[in-house]
């Protein structure tokens, strides 16, 4: 009943506790396709290439999307009902959407956390809280490279008759996974050490930081639901200036205010700051563009930092370097 109606209209967190029952009329048919459902365009990127043209993917959130915030419409519960299978981040990445998950996973759907697939050892954690784990895992291809190791096991569970397609499948896509974080390495290494400082919106980058030996600082804290406060914009604006960091960088997916205020701050003290690029963060760039994939989300997100804080990038970034890509890793 709930699919007619309107799919741009919100639902309160009540009203998703009240429908959430409604997941347990109605199973998933089965049939000769897999019927995907992804949360974030980073995750169904991956699904698409392993499942290839054994099911169709279908992703939640559009491009530009903050899973932070995002509310729930009654049409995103009826995808619910109809998926085979839903791949989402967890690590309360889509904490508005928790419960639907656990309560679809109840009612007999297949239901996978790709994050939490992880082991805990290799998870970062809120410091004031270390059962919050930060879940911007795919910022760090070499992590992110697991996730899809739990996606390719799930489709064999699932679907046992295409484990061949789905492991040969995965191997493509991880010969360019791994060729990115080579470039990635090799591009932000020439970044002058004592300018290996990215300053961003919210602090999604901490994955990225730790695996390519950036210090990370966001203006807001892991989701973007906190506030940054007169003394977060105070303390930002005197590292910028006392460490001359040349450029900060704003988010696709967050508002810009805070990063203007702390280049408005450091121009006070008399050092300019320039804004470095935009960086794709929570979501990834528009369909049927290079950014609008994962690998190309990654690309664009290493050549703009490196540039931008005095490294070498070559014109076009990793994309240009590579003569072909494995089938499904670009638009």
């Amino acid at each position: 009943m709930f699919v007619a109606y309107a799919t741009s209209m919100r639902i309160p967190s009540y009203a998703v506790t009240f429908l959430l029952p409604l997941l347990a009329l109605s199973q998933p048919v089965s049939g000769d396709e897999l019927r995907c459902l992804a949360t974030t365009g980073m995750i169904g990127d991956l699904v698409k290439a392993v499942v290839g043209d054994r099911g169709s993917v279908e992703v939640l959130m559009s491009p530009g999307v903050d899973p932070h915030l995002y509310q729930p419409t009654r049409s995103d519960l009826a995808k619910v009902l109809a998926a085979d299978v839903i791949f989402y981040n967890g690590l309360h990445l889509e904490g508005r959407m928790d419960e639907a998950f656990a309560r679809a996973q109840e009612s007999g759907r297949s239901v996978c956390a790709v994050a939490e697939q992880l082991p805990k050892q290799s998870l970062l954690h809120d410091a004031e809280d270390p059962e919050a784990h930060d879940p911007h895992v795919w910022m760090d291809p070499k992590s992110w490279r697991m996730v899809l190791f739990a996606i390719r096991d799930r489709f064999v569970l699932l679907d046992p008759d295409g484990r061949a397609a789905y492991e040969f499948n995965t191997n493509s896509y991880l010969k360019n996974l791994e060729a990115l974080d080579v470039y990635a390495s090799e591009v932000l290494q020439s970044v002058p050490a004592e300018v290996r400082v990215l300053v961003t919106a919210h602090d999604a980058f901490g994955y990225f930081g730790k695996r390519f030996e950036f210090e990370v600082i966001g203006l807001q804290g892991i989701s973007t639901e906190s506030e940054a406060s007169v003394q977060d914009v105070n303390r930002l604006v005197n590292l910028l200036v006392q460490r001359k960091i040349p450029a900060i960088f704003v988010e696709s997916t967050v508002p810009e205010k805070g990063i203007r205020a702390l280049i408005e701050g450091a121009k006070a003290q008399g050092h300019t700051v320039k804004i470095g690029g935009s960086l794709y963060s929570d979501a990834m760039g528009d369909a049927g563009t290079w950014s609008g994939t994962y690998l190309g989300m990654i690309d664009h997100n290493v050549t703009t930092i490196a540039r931008a804080l005095g490294g070498e990038a070559p014109q076009g970034g990793w994309r240009a370097t590579k003569s072909s890509l494995s089938p499904g890793s670009s638009p």
